[in-house]
């Protein structure tokens, strides 16, 4: 009785052994461990490692073209007035016996109102003093207006200046409208015909640059003092 309980525990104890024993091949614990060899098999796929794009370096900045204005014909400007003596011939200063150099410049002085201007200088001089013909030229036209009284205007041999003399006391002998005239001839006298004060005789002289009509009484006024007084200063 005591013998088979011994073996009935030994059998036992056998068939648990037995049985972990499979449980534990099952599981792959009691497997052999294999070295590490070559890979036998399909390559695995290959994995592209993605990388960095390069930075771009930039190109230095270029400073824009230089922008030049299209070349231009600079604008005419159109010439002034004459104001040179020799440009016209050398004017004669028009009142026998005056200094020049005590001539006033009167032309932008006012006249005829708030707008109006001289354009003009006035030579004072006695009643009666001869004025002369500043160049050689044309009477083209002898005139009596309420403001300039008694007056002459001569053309210079050109057609392209008229002289303009006024306030005329009467004209010289022989002098017509249409008579040729040379520098320095006596054409007339001072006065203060005209709106020119009685107490203050003097010669009323004007300078006009004639448009192509050549209209005696039109034309661009241009200031006589600094032609009229060149020698003077000189």
């Amino acid at each position: 009785m005591k013998m088979r309980s011994v073996l009935t525990f030994f059998t036992g104890f056998l068939a648990g052994m037995v049985f972990l024993l499979v449980l534990l091949w099952s599981h792959g614990s009691l497997h052999p461990v294999r070295a590490a060899g070559p890979f036998i098999g399909p390559a695995p796929p290959e994995v592209a490692v993605p990388t960095e794009a390069p930075t771009a370096v930039a190109a230095p900045a270029k400073a824009p073209p230089a922008v030049v204005p299209p070349a231009t014909t600079p604008p005419v400007v159109a010439a002034s007035p004459v104001m040179s003596s020799t440009d016209i011939g050398g004017l004669l200063f028009p009142v026998q016996g005056v200094d020049p150099s005590k001539m006033l410049d009167t032309f932008a002085d006012k006249r005829g109102g708030k707008s109006g201007t001289h354009e003009a200088v006035d030579i004072m001089a006695p009643r009666g003093t001869p004025v002369l013909a500043v160049e050689d030229g044309k009477i083209e036209k002898l005139f009596e207006s309420k403001r300039g009284g008694t007056t002459i205007y001569q053309f210079d041999p050109t057609g392209t200046w008229c002289y303009y003399y006024a306030h005329l006391d009467h004209y010289a002998t022989g002098i017509v409208q249409g008579s040729m005239v040379r520098k320095g001839q006596v054409i007339a006298y001072v006065g203060s015909t005209g709106d020119a004060s009685a107490t203050a005789p003097h010669l009323h002289f004007s300078i006009l640059r004639l448009g192509p009509e050549k209209r005696w009484w039109q034309g661009t006024a241009i200031n006589p003092y600094p032609i009229l007084t060149r020698r003077a200063r000189q």
